[in-house]
């Protein structure tokens, strides 16, 4: 599909938007199309199409979404507005993406060393009030938030063992810019800029002693642990949400069977992807152990909630970037302390 710049899609779009109102409202038929920030080639993207597969099935073929790799329809980072607009009818995405638009996003989207596992923010987000606070950031746009899924909590990359975060005292790291920069540094390591293409021989000439990446299969099939030899795993860092989001005005015009398909569909699909991801980490993590100039370390949950504890004071200079940034502090913090995954 020939790719269009947002602006030049906004007026074909609504009227694309407002045929499919009218027709849908006779026939009940919905057919849409979500565009995920997945490549066609990344190993969760048929996870995503499953989804799409099952709403289908669950609504007795009422409702057909077709998933588009990311860039299909517009860029990555445009898919809020084309949802808003019409243009597309959902995503599946990282809403860190958005963040320039407002910085809650980004703590919605990865809050670095917020979660030690995906069941923690699912908690948060079914049970915590993280459902009811995203969507009122981003029912203004004209979505209609229906759940988050996860990748999985990222491995960390490192030439040298790091047990706790004493260890990453002078640790030369990759790390993207923002939020997840300005963590590290408040711990006492050394973070630069690089992108991910030059990570692996960044390790090799020991320009860098660690990294910020993926997840651990990813890490491990591309070999990066020829390297470094002293893996993290479970990661303690970072876990970018996938929020999948519908437009919020057709969402609101579907029958009441249809929203719960939706809702509940997702939460199924959130899972799905944990499992089927953690099942090719654990193999890729067997694969390592069993290499006896591998070293993976587990961080105790002490180290993890000290680490939480640093973090938390730069969630709190982002907190004060905006109102629902604001809000996302306030209502992550107090999941956390009362979970007892906080050390105050």
């Amino acid at each position: 599909m020939t790719h269009y710049t947002f602006k030049s899609l906004v007026l074909s779009g609504i009227a694309a938007a407002s045929t499919l109102s009218a027709s849908t409202a006779l026939a009940q038929d919905y057919q849409w199309t979500f565009q995920t920030s997945a490549q066609a080639g990344d190993n969760f993207f048929p996870i995503e199409e499953a989804w799409a597969d099952r709403v289908n099935e669950l609504s007795d073929g009422r409702i057909e979404i077709t998933v588009v790799p990311v860039g299909t329809v517009v860029a990555h980072n445009e898919t809020l507005d084309a949802v808003g607009a019409g243009i597309l009818q959902g995503h599946i995405t990282d809403p860190s993406y958005f963040s320039g638009k407002d910085p809650a996003f980004a703590m919605l989207g990865n809050l670095v060393g917020a979660w030690s596992a995906p069941e923690q923010m699912f908690d948060y987000m079914e049970n915590g009030g993280g459902k009811e606070l995203f969507n009122e950031l981003v029912n203004p746009y004209g979505l209609q938030f229906l759940g988050a899924s996860a990748t999985g909590v990222e491995a960390f990359l490192s030439t040298v063992p790091i047990y706790g975060v004493d260890d990453l005292q002078g640790i030369k790291m990759r790390a993207p810019e923002g939020m997840v920069q300005e963590v590290f540094a408040a711990a006492g390591a050394s973070p630069v800029n690089l992108p991910g293409s030059e990570v692996y021989t960044s390790l090799e000439k020991g320009v860098i002693d660690a990294a910020d990446y993926t997840v651990f299969s990813t890490n491990h099939a591309q070999g990066m642990h020829e390297f470094a030899r002293y893996p993290l795993y479970p990661g303690f860092h970072s876990m970018p949400v996938i929020e999948v989001s519908v437009n919020k005005e057709i969402y609101d015009g579907l029958p009441e069977d249809l929203q719960t398909i939706l809702n509940e569909s997702v939460s199924v699909f959130a899972r799905d992807m944990v499992s089927q991801l953690d099942e090719q980490n654990e193999i890729a993590v067997a694969e390592a152990m069993a290499d006896p100039d591998i070293t993976v370390i587990n961080w105790s949950d002490e180290e993890r909630a000290r680490f939480r504890g640093i973090a938390k004071s730069q969630w709190a200079n982002w907190a004060e970037r905006s109102e629902m940034a604001g809000k996302a502090y306030d209502s992550v913090t107090t999941y956390l302390t009362e979970a007892g995954l906080l050390v105050e």
